[in-house]
């Protein structure tokens, strides 16, 4: 049976995102599971449906008692249609559309819906904008409420597309800090851990070089667990061959356990081109893991240089492997910078925190509309 709802009868807010269950899908997603469990809101989903969504992940989270709707996603003049129809049936008192071009069209539909307050998630510091989807997502920021980065860095990107600065604002992403109870200081291999999708925002080349030039300038030869899927992935598995790390890397699919990985190896690394909030690098550090990463947008903030890990430059695999090399080699401090890291997560990342500043900013948002109103 679907758990009950602790809070009946609270006004509803909406979270419109892609259906592809991307990280800004698990962001909407883990906000509207925790508001569930109580606070001002009662949440619902709206899932623009792609090709690929996963309808069985869709019935479980019903089974949890979460509302979800299916909007179309072929076309956007009618995913605008049936999100503003089912806007004003549901009668929200605020939308969050998620991500791009999500917070385009939801919030083109939040209007033609009379919803009184709309806010734009972005989830990246990266996107495809043209010329057009810039002026429309300045156009937009004019009527609504808040515009959120999902990082101090993506909160700066959004700043240099010309959006307002008394609107914009960093609400960090949180992770579900449960599934990390506990994270081992000692008895972990001294293996490298980095769960990501193969895509080209991610930069897993440069990682395989690096594991190559360890075992050529240090004479290290640790073990290498890459986690994720992607398009991109026979192509990494073609370079892991031709450099003959086969007995080195392990491509682990879609990993059900990631907890127990994480906690079992010594070292998490993120290699990366750009990120908006990397929720793989934050549950490294919730399970102790000393942590290298990419030093770029979206990065920067979330680990701290010398105190919570080590940050590299961009496609560098020599500075890679000696960064690698380094902590291999003093276990001392990777078990330092781990401890620091976890530390760091726990206080900042957490899932419930996350949600709470959201509630905060409705509150306020849907306030000052209601003040404009009765003026």
């Amino acid at each position: 049976m679907p758990p009950e709802s602790p809070l009946q009868n609270r006004p509803l807010v909406v979270h419109f995102v892609t259906g592809g269950f991307s990280g800004a899908t698990q962001v909407a997603v883990d906000l509207c599971l925790s508001a569930l469990q109580g606070g001002p809101f009662e949440p619902i989903l709206a899932l623009r449906v792609k090709r690929h969504t996963p309808l069985a992940r869709v019935d479980a989270l019903r089974l949890q008692g979460l509302r979800v709707h299916l909007v179309s996603g072929w076309s956007h003049l009618v995913t605008i249609a049936e999100l503003a129809a089912l806007l004003r049936d549901q009668g929200p008192v605020a939308l969050l559309a998620h991500g791009f071009p999500e917070h385009l069209i939801g919030r083109r539909a939040g209007l033609r819906a009379g919803v009184p307050v709309l806010i734009h998630v972005e989830h990246n510091s990266r996107e495809r904008y043209t010329p057009w989807s810039r002026w429309q997502s300045r156009w937009l920021a004019k009527r609504s409420a808040a515009i959120v980065g999902v990082s101090e860095g993506v909160r700066g990107a959004l700043l240099a597309q010309g959006l307002p600065a008394d609107k914009t604002l960093a609400i960090p992403n949180g992770i579900d800090l449960a599934r990390f109870p506990s994270a081992p200081v000692g008895g972990r291999e001294a293996g490298i851990v980095m769960s990501a999708r193969f895509a080209r925002q991610k930069d897993h080349a440069t990682l395989i070089d690096a594991l190559a030039v360890l075992g050529q300038r240090h004479g290290l030869r640790p073990t290498l667990h890459l986690a994720g899927q992607g398009p991109l992935m026979a192509q990494m598995r073609q370079r892991v061959a031709r450099l003959g790390l086969d007995a080195q890397v392990s491509f682990l699919g879609q990993h059900q356990d990631m907890p127990a990985l994480l906690c079992s190896q010594a070292l998490f690394v993120l290699a990366t081109h750009f990120e908006g909030m990397p929720l793989a690098l934050v549950e490294a550090m919730a399970a102790g893991c000393a942590c290298i990463a990419s030093d770029v947008i979206g990065v920067r903030g979330v680990l701290e240089h010398e105190r919570t890990g080590l940050l590299v430059p961009e496609a560098d695999a020599h500075r890679l492997a000696d960064a690698i090399a380094r902590l291999l080699r003093d276990p001392a401090l990777a078990q330092g910078l781990g401890q620091a890291a976890r530390a760091r997560a726990l206080a900042e990342h957490g899932k419930t925190l996350m949600r709470e500043r959201y509630d905060a900013l409705l509150i306020d948002a849907i306030s000052t509309e209601h003040r404009l109103t009765r003026e």
